[in-house]
């Protein structure tokens, strides 16, 4: 599909969403479900303010900490597990088991060990994008064929050299999309636990104080925010980095 077939698709479902929307507010009373136009009112007005500003970079600081310490935690993981035999099934079944736990459920457990702050926050993004993203590389790793890795040993590839000649070109294409479902993981794993820990400024603190006042304007503008920004970042960000590193897909 073209980009402006693409482009044009987005934006009728986002059209769409938003009719959603307006029809669900007109069927119900105006305090519970405020329309399309009030929300887009109280985004606007909430915009200029600095609490709001505070609130963006503090989601966004602690996005950028946990999610760049899972994927590099990931990476890693996958391809010296995958250099192993036997010790790289144990592996895998111990991944996917504990990517069944819901991240949200390390919250308190995290707090009792690192105490209120932003370590416990960052620690629950980073458990919940490290398991797709360790996994993504460790599946991707089967697919290298075994002449490659035989003749890079015999000219001599040292251990790294495996690794950054051999396996990491193999597995770009499943790390990019692991990227990416591990981000989707990463942003609604922070947002539950800044609502539920309610420390500091965050999206998801805003959020969670909406709903304990009953504002329910204050509720839809913060989750309209919370979509847009997810989606921005994955396409203006994530996307445009897979484009870059496969760009030899997209010729």
């Amino acid at each position: 599909m073209t980009g402006l077939r693409k482009h044009l698709a987005t934006v009728l479902g986002v059209v769409f969403i938003l009719l959603l929307w307006q029809a669900a507010a007109w069927s119900l009373p105006g305090f519970l479900r405020p329309g399309v136009p009030a929300v887009l009112e109280r985004l606007g007005h909430d915009l200029g303010k600095p609490a709001f500003h505070q609130s963006l970079v503090g989601t966004l600081g602690r996005l950028g900490a946990g999610y760049s310490l899972a994927l590099l935690a990931g990476i890693g993981f996958g391809l010296v597990a995958a250099t192993l035999s036997f010790l790289r099934e144990v592996l895998r079944s111990a991944i996917v088991i504990l990517q069944a736990i819901p991240s949200i459920a390390w919250v308190p457990l995290f707090l009792i060990v690192m105490g209120f702050g932003n370590t416990p926050i960052i620690a629950v993004v980073a458990m919940s994008a490290f398991f797709p993203a360790a996994l993504s590389v460790l599946n991707a790793t089967e697919s290298v064929q075994r002449v490659h890795v035989s003749a890079a040993r015999v000219m001599g590839a040292t251990a790294w050299g495996m690794v950054r000649r051999v396996y990491l070109p193999a597995v770009m294409p499943e790390l990019i999309t692991g990227a990416q479902l591990a981000f989707g993981n990463a942003w609604r794993a922070l947002i539950s636990a800044e609502m539920l820990v309610g420390f500091g400024k965050g999206l998801g603190r805003s959020l969670a104080y909406s709903g304990e006042i009953a504002d329910m304007a204050g509720v839809m503008s913060n989750i309209l925010v919370i979509a847009i920004l997810a989606a921005l970042i994955d396409q203006l960000v994530l996307e445009r980095l897979k484009h870059r590193l496969l760009r030899y897909q997209y010729v």
